[in-house]
């Protein structure tokens, strides 16, 4: 079942771009890219990967797509079977026979290679290297993940000049433009739901939606070990019965509990206590344990700092039907400009310690700040708990349910603000205009946009496809002249 995002004209215009290849209900063997974009986003079954040997594999960090000469992924985070974590790169074929055709065996630029990825299994020889079958553990069918298959990183434009794009976007009237943001916004929500009902259907749906909550929590920085955290969680839950319990364990086994536990810190009584959890309790998990490497913390805001993210979940995680809570929240009816408002009440926690410490090793705040803000909520709503509501009308063919999710989603107020909006604002208004887009909706759809059209250029927008959007669009959806 689709939702209305599906019927649109954007979305039936985003189909038809599509190439012809993307669109095969079979394909034996998909272009190498399909490969690297599965493995960059992880569009698999995490907690069931096995090398083609029979050990088991943990992903804690896929590495970093490297889009010039070397293997495909630098400086991965992997578990091969019961060895510690380790940090190396990986290479992408699409069959085992390619690390010998390519001449990677003796080329030193693959001499940190620790896993080969391939998509289908090998006939004869077993590959020189641990490798992963891809083609094993997807999470959905090919074909089911063919249409969410896209670049997902903004190309580098130049920041002064304007793109193609300007000179179209004012030929649309205003409700015209935002008609058509609100369209492309449908067709993110749209994916995103299709995501977590892809991994409901692997793990149940509590677990798929806790799996999102963590990996948002990481934002851009860490989340792949947050996610990791997340999907541990049906084991950590046993016997964990408060939030303090709850911090010991994620803290612990993301390897991010001070080890000198007398440092004269301000927090320096709350981690002991975090140990005396801990210390009980880490032989439980030794097999599971992640080394302090795969966290980042360079550029990181305090607020967002891994302590305090790890500290609100573990709330959440020790709050009794915590998913019920959010059900309730859902179903509650209320003005449409009050609904960001009960969602940040209904994620809001206290916690003393957390609301004067930006982490365990920082000094005490001035002043108090709460550990979720309106901005993160509306982060969380956007990117995880709408489409999680969404994907489960989609499941149970609930066209009330999505219609109120879509409603919902198009009346949620702007979130922050990010490069990527900044840039795409920039080329598609001309200049450093400051105009900000009106609600989170009209973001995902521009942040869309630049997916679908931008994303298929290069720095000098060829080829554009928006231009030839926008007359499809405007012929489809007439209106008054922008003045």
């Amino acid at each position: 079942m689709h939702g209305a995002s599906q019927d649109s004209f954007y979305a039936r215009w985003r189909t038809s771009q599509t190439p012809p290849a993307l669109r095969e209900t079979s394909t034996p063997a998909p272009p190498e890219r399909w490969l690297q974009w599965l493995w960059q986003y992880q569009r698999l079954q995490r907690d069931h990967l096995h090398l083609l040997d029979g050990r088991p594999l943990r992903v804690l960090h896929p590495g970093f797509w490297n889009h010039e000469s070397g293997p495909d992924f630098r400086r991965a985070v992997l578990q091969l079977g019961h060895e510690p974590p380790r940090q190396g790169d990986v290479e992408i074929d699409l069959q085992a026979a390619g690390w010998r055709q390519h001449g990677h065996e003796n080329n030193p630029a693959f001499a940190s290679v620790i896993l080969h990825v391939i998509w289908e299994r090998p006939p004869h020889l077993p590959p020189p290297l641990p490798a992963l079958v891809l083609k094993d553990y997807l999470e959905a069918p090919l074909e089911a993940l063919a249409a969410w298959i896209t670049s997902e990183t903004s190309p580098d434009l130049p920041p002064d000049q304007a793109g193609r794009c300007a000179a179209a976007w004012r030929e649309l009237s205003a409700t015209q433009r935002l008609a058509l943001l609100h369209q492309a916004a449908l067709v993110r929500l749209h994916g995103k739901a299709l995501q977590l009902l892809h991994r409901a259907r692997i793990s149940g749906w509590e677990q798929a939606l806790w799996e999102g909550l963590f990996r948002a929590l990481g934002y851009k920085h860490n989340t792949w070990p947050m996610q990791c955290l997340g999907e541990l969680r049906p084991r950590l839950q046993e016997g964990a019965t408060t939030a303090l319990h709850w911090q010991a364990r994620l803290l612990g086994i993301g390897g991010l509990l001070p080890d000198d536990v007398n440092a004269p810190r301000s927090g320096a009584a709350h981690t002991r206590q975090l140990w005396d959890w801990w210390w009980r309790e880490r032989s439980a998990f030794d097999d599971c344990l992640m080394p302090r490497s795969v966290w980042r913390f360079s550029g990181l805001r305090p607020a967002n700092h891994p302590h305090r993210r790890l500290a609100l979940a573990a709330h959440w995680l020790a709050t009794p039907h915590w998913s019920q809570r959010l059900q309730k929240w859902f179903a509650t009816d209320c003005p449409s400009r009050h609904r960001a408002e009960s969602l940040l009440e209904t994620l809001t926690v206290r916690d003393d310690f957390w609301e004067s410490h930006w982490s365990l090793n920082s000094p005490r705040l001035a002043r108090p700040q709460p550990l979720l803000g309106a901005q993160r909520a509306t982060d969380l709503a956007i990117n995880v708990l709408l489409p999680w509501f969404y994907a489960q009308a989609l499941e149970h063919r609930d066209r009330p349910r999505l219609r109120r999710v879509e409603q919902l989603y198009l009346a949620w107020p702007a979130g922050e603000d990010n490069a990527v909006l900044k840039l795409a604002r920039q080329r598609m208004l001309g200049g450093g205009s400051p105009v900000r887009l009106p609600s989170a909706a009209a973001q995902q759809g521009l942040l869309q946009i630049v997916r679908d059209c931008c994303d298929q250029a290069d720095t000098l927008c060829a080829p554009c496809l928006f231009p030839e959007l926008v007359r499809q669009f405007a012929a489809a959806h007439p209106q008054s002249p922008a003045p």
